[in-house]
């Protein structure tokens, strides 16, 4: 019987590591040949994704460029993928998420005619101002694909109102769980060292774990997000913040102007997942903007608070799991302030159901496809 091939393009981080499962998983198949593009939208994270679960390209567009413009991005992307997709001739390609990456990666197969398949398809915040670009990047990717490998029932009706037809949305839990029990046996068996953080430090101190980068954030609103992260440590001193700064220069800036040099505040370079997936697992509680972070720290049942107005991702805020903040300095400090003191208050964000999966995600994506190529 002649492989199947599929390919699955990656760009950042995020999608690296929710990818991984499913690659990982598909390559098991005898009669699947699969084939892994990176269009290394962020080039360091990237590769450092990669590495942890053994993935090498087998195309990379090497995409990225300093200060870039996301059209002369988006324009490489579809140009890059197409020549690719063109040559090699698959029988269905796999994108993820909300990125650049993932949009024209689906562009550039819709155009050679190829199926396509978006995991994490379907979530939603219905505003295109927050998150952007991203919230407009996959609400224009789930139409023209046809299989939307949906994390949560929340995400299937999305899809289902939005008039995707039923037989193209498959709810297959969120692939990041999968990826999460990979990576914490990795982490049990050989404990990742951090050296730009003592350990003393991080034994003697309740760990607050913070990310913070987003675009829509930029400006006044990030100044109100530094400041309040300095007063929190000012104001509990048997805390200890981390901070892995996102290269951005805009974020670099501001945090440095404001959190340079404060006690028990450890600005960090980028880590490597695996030290990230040790950290969250150190901590007391994770402060982000992040969108992938959310559904990561449920597993490990930390409580999120989220530095931002809206969220496409909420079921772990309806579980009790995570809450919205905004950027308000005020409201920021009052929040963590109560997880801190108020042992009720942990508890309760602390111990609610994980509405992102049972790590069998990239399992039911697997059986799809062999059902359906």
């Amino acid at each position: 019987m002649k492989r199947r091939r599929i390919i699955i393009v990656v760009g950042t981080r995020p999608e690296a590591i929710k990818m991984a499962p499913v690659y990982l998983t598909l390559r098991k198949e005898s009669q699947l040949d699969v084939c892994l593009v990176t269009t290394a939208q962020h080039r360091q994270m990237l590769d450092q994704a990669l590495s942890v679960f053994g993935m090498k390209p087998d195309f990379d567009l090497d995409a990225m460029r300093p200060d870039q413009q996301l059209s002369d991005l988006s324009s490489r992307i579809l140009l890059g993928v197409q020549k690719i997709l063109a040559d090699t001739k698959p029988a269905a390609v796999l994108v993820h998420g909300d990125t650049a990456t993932c949009l024209f990666a689906a562009v550039a197969a819709f155009y050679e005619r190829i199926p396509v398949g978006h995991v994490e398809a379907g979530l939603r915040t219905y505003n295109f101002d927050a998150p952007w670009p991203e919230e407009m990047n996959r609400r224009l990717v789930d139409p023209i694909c046809r299989w939307c490998f949906a994390p949560t029932k929340r995400a299937a009706e999305n899809l289902s109102s939005e008039r995707v037809p039923q037989e193209k949305i498959i709810v297959t839990g969120n692939t990041i769980v999968d990826a999460l029990i990979l990576a914490r046996a990795m982490v049990h068996k050989n404990k990742p060292s951090i050296p730009q953080l003592p350990e003393d430090f991080l034994n003697a101190h309740r760990l607050i774990l913070v990310t913070g980068h987003r675009r829509e954030s930029f400006g006044e609103p990030f100044k109100e997000f530094c400041m309040a992260l300095r007063d929190i440590v000012r104001d509990h001193k048997d805390t200890i913040l981390v901070y892995p700064v996102h290269l951005n220069p805009n974020v670099q800036r501001i945090v440095r102007e404001i959190l340079d040099n404060e006690e028990r505040i450890f600005l960090i370079s980028p880590v490597q997942y695996l030290q990230f997936v040790y950290l969250m697992d150190k901590s007391f509680l994770i402060i982000t903007d992040s969108g992938g972070i959310q559904e990561e720290a449920p597993t490990f049942k930390k409580p999120v608070l989220v530095t931002r107005e809206i969220t496409e991702r909420p079921e772990a805020v309806e579980n009790g799991l995570a809450k919205l903040v905004g950027t308000s300095r005020k409201n920021i400090v009052i929040e963590v302030s109560r997880l801190l003191c108020e042992s009720s208050t942990y508890s309760q964000m602390t111990h609610g159901t994980n509405p992102y999966g049972d790590g069998q995600a990239a399992k039911r994506i697997r059986d799809c496809l062999l059902d359906t190529i």
